[in-house]
């Protein structure tokens, strides 16, 4: 993920900090300071959101270790200040997989909240729960509180929780895998509708939690769609077979008369029919203003690029693209020859037209 920072790696996984986390920090430490004037207050603060997020990047880890029992890859963890993301490069097809990975998470939490539990008990006196509150009361207990509440929040039955892959595993072990997806989904933008009605006379937080849930299921209906769609599709299916190509010697003026006479923005680097690398329309820019159009390709290409076998499935191919930091057009081979370029683009114009064609044959069934 961009504007990301690595913080360390654990069993292959590397855990990043986004950007945008450090606002988080800024902000405690600005309402710590502005509410109590105190320098050992304002550390507390800061300590106990940095004490929450490693409880969240050990739930993530607990997806991530369970993802790696069922032979599933974790890209990286990132902490973002909404919470923690665990970039699995797929989730279980199997619903008890499925079902587990997503336990596994919040299982975490519990075992965390038990462990405050008991080291309470030996170590301090219980604060009363009325007590309890962001910046008042026990450390360890509010902790504690936090781990449970993490557990009540994320086994809500809505996506993108680990409640609704629960419930869509639970579903998904009676019925086809998309129906399951589909009720989920619509079971969760039901609690996101109920989350903005009772925010709008209540908490404004819970509007704000209603549109995360709302976009969260729909974009999980979506993509399971669009994967049933293309299940059994081969990549050659959605190929671009009329394209430009550029050679390591060539400038980057050739490049501009590329992009003009064409549709074309990326541009695979070839030589000796071996793609070298691909030319971007943001690198080509960049090294515009940099280098001028003289420059040659071979300086400015990425050599970092994903490449896909013709007869890879077009549903694990887009998300190895969507998933790719270098490029988003993968060089199509064939017997170590070019044949062709894929984008997500590309998907999305063979999905549209596969929607076409089976409402018209839906229409023409009614008819008949």
């Amino acid at each position: 993920m961009k504007w990301s920072w690595r913080l360390g790696e654990f069993r292959g996984i590397g855990v990043y900090m986004h950007a945008t986390f450090l606002i988080l920090i800024a902000f405690v430490i600005l309402s710590q300071w502005s509410a109590r004037q105190s320098d050992g207050k304002t550390l507390e603060g800061v300590a106990f959101v940095l004490a929450l997020f490693s409880c969240v990047v050990l739930h993530e880890f607990g997806h991530a270790l369970m993802a790696a029992r069922y032979g599933i890859k974790t890209r990286d963890i990132t902490l973002l200040p909404i919470g923690g993301v665990a970039r699995l490069e797929r989730m279980p097809e199997e619903p008890l997989q499925e079902l587990w990975v997503a336990l596994a998470g919040p299982a975490v939490n519990v075992i965390i909240a038990a462990g405050l539990w008991t080291l309470i008990q030996f170590t301090s006196v219980f604060t009363p729960l009325e007590q309890l509150g962001v910046t008042t009361g026990s450390f360890l207990e509010r902790l504690m509180a936090v781990n449970v509440i993490l557990v009540a929040f994320n086994m809500l039955p809505a996506f993108p929780m680990d409640g609704g892959r629960v419930l869509r595993a639970l579903l998904a072990t009676r019925l086809e895998y998309m129906r399951a997806t589909q009720i989920a989904a619509s079971v969760g933008q039901s609690m996101a509708l109920v989350f903005a009605f009772v925010g709008f006379f209540t908490n404004p937080f819970l509007m704000f939690i209603a549109l995360f849930v709302w976009i969260g299921a729909a974009q999980e209906a979506s993509m399971v769609t669009m994967k049933s769609a293309l299940g059994g599709m081969p990549v050659r299916r959605a190929m671009m077979t009329d394209f430009r190509t550029l050679r390591p010697g060539d400038s980057l003026q050739r490049a501009i008369e590329l992009i003009l006479a064409t549709p074309q923005q990326d541009f695979p680097v070839v030589e000796d029919s071996r793609v070298l690398g691909i030319l971007t329309s943001r690198d080509l820019m960049v090294a515009l203003q940099q280098r001028g159009p003289d420059a040659l390709v071979g300086d400015v290409m990425r050599r970092d690029f994903l490449s896909l076998d013709v007869n890879d499935m077009l549903d694990a191919a887009l998300a190895r693209i969507h998933a790719a930091e270098c490029c988003i057009t993968a060089p199509v081979i064939q017997r170590d020859a070019l044949v062709g370029l894929l984008t997500a683009e590309n998907v999305s114009e063979l999905l549209l037209i596969v929607s076409a064609l089976g409402e018209r044959r839906t229409r023409n069934s009614t008819v008949a």
